[in-house]
């Protein structure tokens, strides 16, 4: 069964579990004059609308690619899973007034032991159906189902506290009811706020997967003439749908033709291991043959340890015919002077090569 089928399977069993606990809930809560059960089914109610969005999502995800949109559809997945979260920032609003109403004007609840019972019931399958949705959620990388299940673990907290409020107000005869519907909405508002910055982060970009950044330079740096993999870039159009380049150091003894063999080789590799299109494969030249240019290296390379910041050097090739330094850094983000930092190192490598141009390129930490 493909990706998509199996989201659309899993949304559907969501649907017909929470229109089922939503009904029982529903009833309950109006026959025991539960604010938080009838908070707690509109809840299931807001977990049907984000099974349904998850759906129409996935449809327009799977969309081909057509000239508009030539990496396909797979961020729509992205969007849907930012209105799931919007829609449960609602749920937490509406949620949060309702509890205040009845704080301010409280109502005495009526329970039964059928009626909490059935909540036990409601809480154990909210678990079972939280815990199938996250495992299918993980297994086909859908954030939509990721979110979808952690609701419904989140649900099925709830739905115990309400149990524990009951039995706390059936022996006790003390109602915690309006209260405990008001940690509910800010405990959901809360979820929805959580939810929604991660599926920002997925839409603006974040930084590759430590993982799988490893892993595509380990695959890179397999082949042969190969002496390293820098400036890892993937954009993601999707989940598992990675387009970028990577930049990779080769003996400055190869020719066009090799090279071009090699930079082939690699996108091929990477795209059976990983399922990534590398649409670039940038090259630097290393001084194989020049003894001087390798020890002008080493040099270089102990001033830059003395700063510390300076994460990584690459690229490093000495044109001694034009008199040129020219190699890449990277320097670590938490550097607030990263440009002072670039301009100090400069000045230091021309005090010591006053004959060479000094062309350093500051680069990004973009992966691991």
């Amino acid at each position: 069964m493909n990706r998509e089928k199996i989201i659309v399977r899993t949304s559907l069993i969501g649907i017909i579990a929470n229109v089922f606990l939503a009904a029982f809930k529903a009833v309950i809560g109006i026959i025991s004059n539960s604010i938080a059960i009838v908070l707690d089914a509109v809840n299931n109610l807001s977990d049907v609308l984000s099974s349904v969005i998850t759906i129409v999502g996935t449809k327009l995800a799977g969309k081909s690619p057509d000239k508009e949109h030539p990496y396909g559809h797979g961020r729509a997945e992205y969007l849907t899973s930012m209105v799931i979260a919007l829609i449960i920032l609602y749920a937490g609003f509406t949620a949060f007034m309702e509890a205040g109403k009845k704080i301010i004007n409280p109502i005495t609840p009526d329970y039964s032991i059928v009626s909490i019972l059935i909540i036990v019931v409601a809480v154990v399958v909210k678990i079972v159906l939280g815990l199938y949705v996250d495992k299918v959620g993980y297994k086909v990388n859908s954030q939509s189902l990721k979110n979808s299940a952690k609701d419904a673990i989140l649900d099925a907290v709830i739905s115990f506290s309400t149990v524990i409020a009951a039995m706390i107000f059936l022996t006790l005869h003390i109602s915690l009811e309006a209260w405990l519907g008001l940690i509910i909405s800010l405990i959901i508002f809360k979820s929805g706020i959580e939810m929604l910055k991660h599926t920002l982060d997925q839409i603006l970009g974040r930084r590759v997967d430590r993982d799988l950044s490893i892993a595509i330079k380990d695959t890179v740096n397999s082949n042969e003439n190969i002496y390293g993999a820098y400036d890892l870039n993937l954009n993601d159009y999707g989940p598992d749908i990675y387009v970028g380049s990577i930049n990779v150091e080769v003996p400055d003894t190869m020719t066009a033709s090799e090279i071009d063999k090699l930079t082939r080789q690699i996108s091929k590799k990477v795209y059976e291991k990983h399922n990534v299109i590398l649409s670039a494969i940038g090259v630097y030249s290393v001084n194989t043959q020049d003894k001087s240019a390798i020890k002008m290296r080493d040099k270089i390379n102990k001033i830059i340890k003395k700063y510390p910041t300076v994460l990584q050097i690459h690229g490093f090739y000495i044109n001694q015919k034009e008199k040129e330094i020219n190699f890449d850094i990277i320097i670590d983000f938490s550097d607030k002077n990263r440009e002072e930092t670039l301009k100090n190192l400069r000045e230091k490598i021309e005090k010591d090569y006053p004959d060479y141009k000094i062309n350093i390129t500051l680069d990004f930490d973009v992966s691991d």
